[in-house]
């Protein structure tokens, strides 16, 4: 293969915006507010956690711009990790995104969506059409990365587009708004000690986690220096006002009592703002927006484990790349697996909190890793450095510690879960130890 076909399959910034974008926007904003709405009865408090999450999520976004323009490499967390901190500390970043990080979110989308197909037509088994999309869009990603980048476009495109057509029809066409006045009355600071409030910023930052999706890529993106630090920014900050106006839709469109603990909140809005048939119509198009973040996510959580098997003999397998199309295939299809065996085995609202826990462990390590950083590489060229620091890393750092801490203390079990992959990932990183030690026993004798 010539270096310059490989260089025409690499991404540019609209198609990278487009992946980030679509990497956040799906199951966390268009099914975790029912959830929030069981444990925080101020729904001024809910609205601002949207706030207060896209306030993270830019914070982490600046970081991580500086980390990947330092370090451009395909693997996120796990190249970043293992070169600030130690191999074993970015081995566990990397597991933990082999196994969680991204096929837990599939997984969750692929569940969501089934659950608004189900909602329109009852007779359709949700799991079904989960296991089903898997089983599409995993063909559609081993089969080219300029096929893949299209579809992406595609899709994405038409995400924002509905989106914004929900929020503008739901202030136009809802026969009567929701009175907000009694929550803007009683909104107290002390609501905020609720430990509800940090689990729920969980959630939220869950529906942010995309935003560090460029990040991921590196190696397939054109100019990453630039690229990855634009589209960090751009999308955060769309994203950002689209998550508040969406919920905000939600509330007033949908008394509150019918959104409790349901996922398909989107569905029950919908239906407020069009009737029974357009809010069907409206359901099944939010369930083939879905596609796009579960695209987006099969796209690009196989480039970490790629990563870990170009690095680690004992993954090696996950490094083989199609020859006629360049796509690290086994990566894709193992992904795909962990997603369909979360699927037919755990609950909604516990596989979100689970993941949600793990990945917090790595963001706030990684986010952290930039003090670390400038000062054991003092001389390494920065392209980009973030913007405010320290204060901007500090923020994020206390934040995610306040949601780390009350989250353990509200879902001991989810978090404990989560404990427990981290520390299974050790064992593997045991294993591949003894196991590059024998094969370097071998080859010399």
């Amino acid at each position: 293969m010539s270096k310059d076909w490989t260089k025409v399959r690499k991404i540019g910034l609209t198609t990278t915006i487009a992946f980030v974008i679509a990497n956040m926007v799906g199951t966390g904003v268009f099914t975790s507010l029912g959830f929030q709405l069981g444990g925080i009865p101020n729904l001024i408090v809910i609205l601002s956690l949207w706030i207060i999450g896209g306030v993270i999520a830019l914070c982490g976004a600046l970081v991580y711009s500086e980390l990947g323009a330092a370090m451009p490499r395909s693997g996120g967390e796990y190249h970043y990790l293992g070169q600030i901190y130690h191999p074993w500390v970015g081995f566990l970043a990397g597991w933990v995104s082999m196994t969680v990080g991204f096929a837990a979110p599939v997984a969750l989308a692929c569940m969501a969506l089934g659950k608004y197909v189900h909602g329109v037509f009852p007779d359709v088994s949700p799991e079904f059409i989960a296991i089903a999309v898997i089983l599409l869009i995993t063909f559609v990603h081993t089969y080219d990365i300029r096929f893949g980048g299209n579809f992406q476009n595609i899709f994405t495109s038409f995400k924002i587009i509905l989106i914004l057509v929900f929020i503008i029809c739901g202030f136009i066409f809802t026969p009567k708004l929701q009175d907000l006045s009694v929550h803007i009355s009683s909104f107290s600071w002390k609501d905020y000690l609720n430990p509800n409030v940090a689990v729920s910023l969980v959630y939220v930052c869950f529906a942010f986690s995309g935003w560090n999706a460029s990040a991921y890529i590196a190696g397939e993106i054109k100019n990453p220096q630039s690229t990855i630090p634009k589209s960090m920014f751009i999308s955060t900050l769309l994203v950002t006002v689209l998550y508040f106006l969406l919920n905000l839709t939600f509330l007033l469109t949908s008394p509150a009592s019918e959104l409790l603990n349901k996922p398909e909140v989107g569905l029950i809005s919908a239906i407020h703002i069009f009737g029974q048939f357009g809010g069907n119509i409206m359901g099944m198009l939010i369930s083939i927006l879905l596609v796009s973040t579960i695209s987006s996510m099969i796209f690009v959580g196989p480039r970490v484990s790629q990563v870990m098997g170009e690095d680690l003999k004992l993954f090696r397998f996950l490094a083989f790349k199609s020859k006629k199309h360049q796509t690290p295939m086994y990566a894709i299809l193992l992904q795909s697996a962990i997603s369909i065996l979360l699927i037919v085995t755990s609950s909604f609202e516990s596989v979100m909190t689970y993941a949600g826990f793990t990945l917090s462990l790595f963001l706030f390590l990684a986010v952290l890793g930039v003090f670390v950083h400038r000062s054991k590489y003092k001389n390494a060229e920065r392209p980009y450095k973030t913007w405010g620091y320290p204060v901007v890393p500090i923020v994020f750092l206390l934040l995610y510690a306040w949601i780390l801490v009350f989250t353990f203390k509200g879902k001991p079990l989810e978090s404990s879960l989560g404990l427990l992959t981290v520390f299974s990932g050790s064992i593997f990183y045991i294993l591949n130890f003894y196991y590059e030690k024998k094969f370097l026993i071998s080859k010399a004798n």
